[in-house]
């Protein structure tokens, strides 16, 4: 398994973390073996968020965990904060720190290796965050802080007041979902690729050595399903992936994975599959190295443009 440094931290991670949004999609058993799995090839850095399931999912994991027999430290935690589902976002200091205690809680866990505020908070006071990492790191609850879908200027907003450095931001990222690459090839275009949706966090987070994470690396739109196989609406995406798959004698799967990590910036893919099949293609894909070439003819069947 590939490792990396977690933004400017000496935390050696996987280049590939387990998303557990999807655990309570398995009973058990299939749990437990899932994650001695993942442990056994690697992947030992699990990402959760205390919504995922309503809380269940973090419940589920730290039964499933117990009974692997494994000890705390053979794994690396992460969870996120911050959204009150269907409701709004909150970073008051108090929902932070009560949000946390419940994901230890449920995670039977005395630290989260990692804390994450899940989405921006409009109404957000940067000093009151300040406060609730400072609290949350010195009674080693927390030992690393990042966000996720947070632009360069929320982050430099935050980062003004919080003591401990940001280590990640977790954005949405894949092959078709790729805006953040349009923006920087369409510049001063009346494009659509061309708009500025994220103010170059991309580039933002190279020049501050923070990691990227991605989120639904093979999905498309908003939430609107997943693109490969999908020839109604990727005809073209779907026969270079197929044509690829072939001559490297892997999967789509893996030709979709290993476009992400040839992107040359710290990047930490979030795989929520549960199935083991499925975790072998992408881990083909990051031993993968696809040429400028592949990489460029990927991105335009995909749909997009170069001026």
């Amino acid at each position: 398994m590939k490792t990396m440094e977690l933004g400017t931290s000496n935390l050696n991670v996987p280049r590939i973390a387990v998303g557990c949004m999807r655990l309570d999609e398995l009973n058990e058993d299939q749990q437990v073996e899932w994650i001695n799995w993942c442990i056994d090839n690697g992947l030992n850095f699990f990402d959760h968020a205390d919504i995922y399931g309503g809380g269940s999912c973090e419940t589920m994991f730290a039964k499933a965990f117990a009974k692997t027999g494994r000890n705390r430290e053979d794994i690396l935690l992460q969870s996120k904060c911050g959204i009150v589902p269907g409701v709004m976002y909150d970073f008051d200091k108090d929902y932070i720190l009560k949000s946390v205690d419940g994901i230890l809680e449920r995670l039977n866990a005395t630290y989260l290796d990692v804390l994450l505020l899940h989405r921006p908070d409009a109404l957000m006071d940067p000093k009151e965050v300040a406060e609730a990492f400072d609290e949350l790191y010195e009674s080693k609850k927390v030992r690393h802080f990042g966000v996720s879908n947070f632009n360069p200027m929320q982050i430099e907003l935050l980062q003004k007041y919080v003591h401990q450095p940001l280590l990640v931001d977790q954005l949405q990222f894949s092959i078709v979902n790729s805006w953040m690459i349009s923006e920087g090839f369409e510049v001063n275009m009346p494009t659509d690729g061309a708009v500025m949706r994220d103010g170059s966090v991309l580039e933002y987070l190279r020049l501050h050595d923070m990691s990227i994470q991605t989120w639904s690396p093979f999905q498309y739109g908003d939430w609107e399903g997943v693109f490969i196989g999908n020839r109604e609406k990727f005809p073209e995406l779907n026969d270079v992936l197929d044509e690829l798959a072939a001559k490297y004698n892997v999967t789509p799967t893996a030709i979709a994975a290993a476009w992400i990590f040839r992107y040359p910036a710290s990047i930490q893919l979030i795989a929520g599959t549960t199935k083991i099949s499925r975790m072998k293609e992408i881990i083909a894909g990051m031993n993968l190295h696809l040429d400028r070439s592949e990489w460029y003819r990927l991105y335009m069947a995909a749909g997009h443009r170069l001026p």
